[in-house]
């Protein structure tokens, strides 16, 4: 685990989160003695993962095709040439 004191938290802090991003722990002290530990987050496999939108139309309109497309519905409505 690398050490930072607090100053060099305040005046070089993109050397210090790059340690954390590069995936070490930072212990930041105050004159010598610990205060914090930064770290990275733990990864979020839930909050990464996008909804299945074809699954979710499929269950709203099963094989149906609609005779108009949304772009063309929105080219209509804006006056689009």
């Amino acid at each position: 685990m690398k050490t930072a004191s607090i100053r060099d938290l305040k005046h070089d802090t993109t050397t210090v989160l790059g340690w954390v991003a590069a995936g070490e722990s930072v212990e930041i002290q105050k004159r010598g003695k610990p205060v914090a530990i930064l770290s990275r987050p733990a990864p979020d496999a839930k909050a990464s993962a996008l909804p299945d939108f074809a699954a979710r139309l499929k269950s709203i309109y099963g094989d149906t095709v609609l005779a108009t497309t949304a772009t063309e519905l929105l080219a209509d409505e804006r006056g689009v040439r």
